[in-house]
């Protein structure tokens, strides 16, 4: 979370303001009118990559043993949220998108994200960039989407494939086998 103190602008010290236009929402606000912090959620994509029919996850370098993720990562200036999740692909696993389609845009908002997923088509040799540790390949009836973030892309990819899908109570994604658990 963003701890902001000052306004940008005049450097004064902000203060919460209730936003009339919006039912009274408190915002921290310049109190001299230059700056608003208005704390939208930021866009996320997310990838669940397939190479020869398995999905690809990967473990970052500061979680625990044993956990997975789908390929994740910021949009940047001037790209389109399909760019930003090949060259998120290219960068983290060297991974060529070949075919990239929506699955859908879901809220996260534990972490004031909006997450837009996509099912990749890669191509391509894997190598971990220094941000990863580790990856898996799995098949996809494997996966065991959590109820929140990326759990519910998951869940929709899996039925638009035909696949049952068996959530986990907790936030992690695990694999039907004795797989480590999978952190979305």
């Amino acid at each position: 979370m963003n701890e902001f103190k000052y306004c940008p602008v005049c450097a004064a010290s902000l203060i919460q303001r209730a936003d009339e236009d919006e039912g009274g929402k408190l915002r921290l606000a310049c109190p001299e009118g230059h700056w608003t912090h208005w704390d939208n959620p930021l866009p996320v994509l997310a990838a669940i990559v397939e190479i020869d029919g398995k999905i690809l996850l990967a473990r970052n370098a500061a979680w625990q043993e044993g956990m997975f993720a789908l390929i994740t990562g910021f949009m940047e200036r001037d790209e389109t949220p399909e760019q930003g999740i090949a060259r998120e692909l290219k960068e983290e696993t060297n991974l060529d998108a070949q075919q990239i389609s929506l699955v859908g845009v879901y809220e996260f908002i534990r972490k004031n994200e909006l997450i837009i997923a996509y099912h990749v088509k890669a191509a391509g040799t894997i190598r971990l960039s220094p941000e990863l540790l580790e990856y898996r390949l799995l098949e996809p009836d494997q996966l065991r989407p959590w109820r929140a973030g990326t759990g519910h892309a998951v869940a929709d990819w899996m039925r638009a494939q035909g696949l049952a899908v068996e959530y986990v109570e907790r936030p992690l994604l695990q694999t039907a086998q004795a797989e480590p658990a999978l952190k979305a």
